[in-house]
Formats: C-alpha cells, sequence, structure tokens
C-alpha cells in the first residue's frame, strides 16, 4: 500500500524529527524511515511525504491532512488536558496499543511506567514509536524495557476479541484495555503515585471515560490524552514498543496453528490468506477480527 500527502514546512520538520534517517535516502528526500510495517520518505521541494507498507493508511490517519493537524494543534491547546510544561521529564504511566487496524492477530495493550530519573536512560536507547522500528529491534528494546519499567499487558487473542466485541465499538473496547492496564500498574506502584499517567489518544477523553461506566475501577487522577503521545513522553513510545513486541510473539504462535504465516493489515493479501483458511476447515473467529469486512471478502474467495 503506498499513501502520499502533502504537509506545510512546519508539520514536514515535526515529521522529520519523527522519522528519524536510518537508511538510504532517495534523490530529493529529507528523511527516510524504514520500519517493519511502513517506510516514510520526505520530499524537501514538494514537502510531499510518501507512505509504503501494511501500516501505510494507519500513519498517514495519524497525521491526518496537514487542515486537521492544524486543527487538533488548536483543539489541544484549548483543551484542560493540554500538557504542563516539563512534563517530559516527569514519572509518568504511559499505554498505547497497537493491532487495531489488522484483521488478524490480538489487540494488545500495555502500560509502561517510566520514573523520572528512567526517562533519559530509556530514551538513550532508541525507544520510540513501535511503527518506526524493526521486528527485531522492537524485541530487544521491549526485553530491556520489561527488564527494568514496571508494566503490564492485556492481550486479546482474536477469540477473546470476537467475544468482547459484541455489543461494543472497538474505541470502547480499546478503553476498557487501556484503563485495566493502567490499573494493574498502579497496583504494582503501591503506594508510590506517578505524577501523571498519559494515554495515546484515540478519542475524546469524555467519549472514553463514558466507554468506562459501570467498570469497578477507573483509573482516571491525573490522566492526560495526546495524539502520538509518544512524542510528549517515552513512557507511551515504551508502551508502545512492550505491546508491539508481545503481539509479534502472539502472531507467530498463529501464524504456526494456522500453518501459515499471516500478514498484517488488511489489505487484498489478507483476504486472500483468509480464504485459504477457510477452504482448510480452520474458523476465523480464532484467527482475525470477524467484524472487519475482510471477512466478507474471504468468505466470497473461499466459495469461488
Amino acid at each position: 500500500m503506498q499513501k502520499v500527502m502533502k504537509v506545510d514546512s512546519a508539520t514536514f520538520e515535526r515529521m522529520k524529527k519523527v522519522y528519524s534517517t536510518n537508511t538510504h535516502l532517495p534523490a530529493g528526500a529529507a528523511f527516510r524511515m524504514k520500519g517493519s510495517r511502513v517506510v516514510v520518505t520526505g520530499y524537501t521541494k514538494s514537502k510531499k511525504v510518501m507512505f509504503q507498507g501494511v501500516a501505510a493508511a494507519d500513519e498517514v490517519q495519524r497525521w491526518g491532512t496537514t487542515q486537521s493537524v492544524s486543527a487538533k494543534q488548536r483543539a489541544n491547546r484549548q483543551q484542560p488536558t493540554d500538557l504542563p510544561a516539563g512534563f517530559s521529564s516527569w514519572s509518568v504511566l504511559g499505554s498505547d496499543e497497537v493491532g487495531t487496524g489488522s484483521y488478524f492477530g490480538p489487540l494488545t495493550v500495555a502500560a509502561v511506567y517510566v520514573a523520572a530519573n528512567q526517562v533519559e536512560p530509556i530514551t538513550q536507547l532508541g525507544v520510540r514509536d513501535s511503527k518506526t522500528l524493526t521486528d527485531p529491534e522492537i524485541i530487544k528494546l521491549a526485553k530491556k524495557i520489561m527488564a527494568t519499567c514496571p508494566y503490564h499487558i492485556v492481550n486479546l487473542n482474536p477469540r477473546i476479541y470476537n467475544d468482547k466485541i459484541k455489543g461494543r465499538s472497538q474505541a470502547a473496547l480499546k478503553a476498557l484495555c487501556h484503563n485495566l492496564a493502567l490499573s494493574k500498574v498502579l497496583n504494582q506502584l503501591k503506594p508510590q503515585v506517578p505524577a501523571a499517567i498519559l494515554i495515546d489518544q484515540f478519542e475524546q477523553p469524555r467519549t472514553y471515560f463514558r466507554h468506562l461506566q459501570g467498570q469497578p475501577v477507573i483509573v482516571r487522577d491525573h490522566v492526560y490524552f495526546r495524539v502520538k503521545g509518544e512524542q510528549a513522553h517515552v513512557a507511551v513510545a515504551a508502551a508502545s514498543v512492550v505491546a508491539r513486541a508481545y503481539s509479534l510473539k502472539m502472531m507467530d504462535q498463529l501464524s504456526e496453528q494456522a500453518g501459515m504465516t499471516l500478514p498484517i493489515g488488511a489489505n487484498h493479501l489478507v483476504d486472500e490468506v483468509a480464504a485459504k483458511l477457510i477452504r482448510r476447515g480452520y474458523q476465523l473467529r480464532d484467527f482475525a477480527k470477524l467484524h472487519f469486512a475482510n471477512t466478507d471478502k474471504a468468505q466470497q474467495l473461499a466459495e469461488r
């Protein structure tokens, strides 16, 4: 998959910082980052940024259009959830999720606590958004993070995911998983309390907390939300890495169970693999998120 977006100069410079060059620069490019699921290339003169790979659409969506990015920035400045000065150096419990845009595999949420005195060492390890890292880098970094930072992982394998999603939106399910992961780490930290909690924002705070109504424990004190939260504090980046590493492990197990490699994403290749599973007599609910449109497409392909 390939997506191209044109951005303003300010956004281009922010992207250049996020997508640190780690491979050969093509002619006219200012940066090029090659990750395991997306390759991002920014061109100096045109200010066009090209996203390639199975996570291209997801990565574009995180930036939106140039206009929507500016709108988000204005909204963030107006919201009471705007981050205080010096936030990036605080002791923070961060959470992030992976797997929401992929048909095969689990929904995985991780929460990681990074104390103030750990911010610099964790940052120096090269911890950043897992989409910008290769699989070997993710696995290596996750081991170091989990050896030094309190964390908790909530993993919903496809069968559990398909049971839990009934009657809920995916956003509501994500909110429940974030809340659970955060509460588990807070229990580990007692009586210590983080200076703040930062959730990688996937919807408005009011809606997030509405999803949690009726839960026995709702983590709401000192909670902040931020789109691309990994840029605001390394704790969210660490959570992203830990969640991705666990998700990779689960994907390997599911692929072994299926007897074939299950691809990431929700493209036509995914439809074909799902159709092959159906023909072999497997139940898709054991491998995939059934509410995706890929399910109907795969069933149609299997019947041909």
